[in-house]
């Protein structure tokens, strides 16, 4: 690992600065201690945590996301493994620069609520997952042929009006919708900022739900121009159901919903 610090203008350089990682390098392991968390500038970083001998990954992680944070909010020892899947460059932050960004800017709490909230699901799924597995090798082998057919590749998408351009849904049960924080780094699932020049879109805008065969938009808290399916104008925070062929409105941006 090579760490590049940056100039601060008089600051203390190690409060930022940026890391490289090789392929399948080891940037942090479970139970050591840390005082730094990172944010993913380029690369993918895979979170990998150890229960009793066996290892399960926790999430994948890609441009924009951190992780490690809990070394700097708690100052407790890391509680899995990152790992480096391909070449990774990313941002270092100290608890003082942390500290310095949630006064300057406290929408960066609200980012890491809900990200907080998208990985204790993910840990909830785990636990099931264990839990269930105990309860089939205490009932004997599970049946193959009642296994649930593998997932179809979603092509679900949005299509700009205006340009034709087309933002595919993410294969997760949400698909945040937003334009690019040049802060952070932090990209939304479907990034309008290529076809939004007025700025209408909020950072964190809306997300689309999936559940099951249905899809549901609901916009974000703090959204500022507003989300209208068929130029009905939908309340903050209520998921509305949407169909395809459906116009949604993003601030000043339509686009139709497309089902294939």
């Amino acid at each position: 690992m090579k760490a590049v610090f940056k100039s601060t203008g008089g600051k203390d350089p190690i409060k930022e600065s940026s890391a490289s990682y090789g392929a399948g390098e080891v940037i942090f392991r479970q139970g050591e201690l840390g005082m730094e968390m990172f944010i993913i500038q380029e690369g993918e970083v895979q979170i990998i945590k150890h229960i009793k001998d066996e290892s399960h990954v926790l999430s994948r992680l890609e441009k924009g996301d951190f992780f490690g944070e809990m070394a700097v909010l708690e100052s407790v020892a890391r509680t899995a493994d990152a790992v480096a899947i391909s070449d990774v460059k990313a941002l270092v932050i100290t608890g003082a620069r942390f500290d310095e960004m949630l006064r300057k800017n406290p929408e960066i709490a609200v980012r890491i609520i809900r990200k907080y909230s998208q990985r204790l699901r993910e840990a909830n799924e785990l636990l099931e997952r264990l839990v269930g597995r105990e309860v089939d090798a205490d009932s004997g082998p599970i049946d193959p042929s009642l296994s649930p057919p593998a997932e179809k590749a979603i092509r679900h998408r949005l299509v700009d009006v205006a340009s034709g351009t087309a933002f595919f849904f993410s294969k997760a049960e949400e698909t945040t919708i937003g334009r690019a924080d040049p802060v952070t780094g932090i990209l939304p699932d479907i990034d309008l900022t290529p076809v939004d020049n007025n700025r209408s879109v909020s950072r964190r805008h809306a997300k689309i739900l999936r559940s099951g065969n249905d899809y549901h938009v609901l916009e974000e808290v703090g959204t500022v121009n507003g989300t209208y399916v068929n130029d009905m104008r939908i309340p903050t925070g209520v998921p509305v159901t949407l169909h395809n062929g459906d116009l949604l409105k993003i601030g000043l941006i339509s686009m139709k919903a497309v089902f294939d």
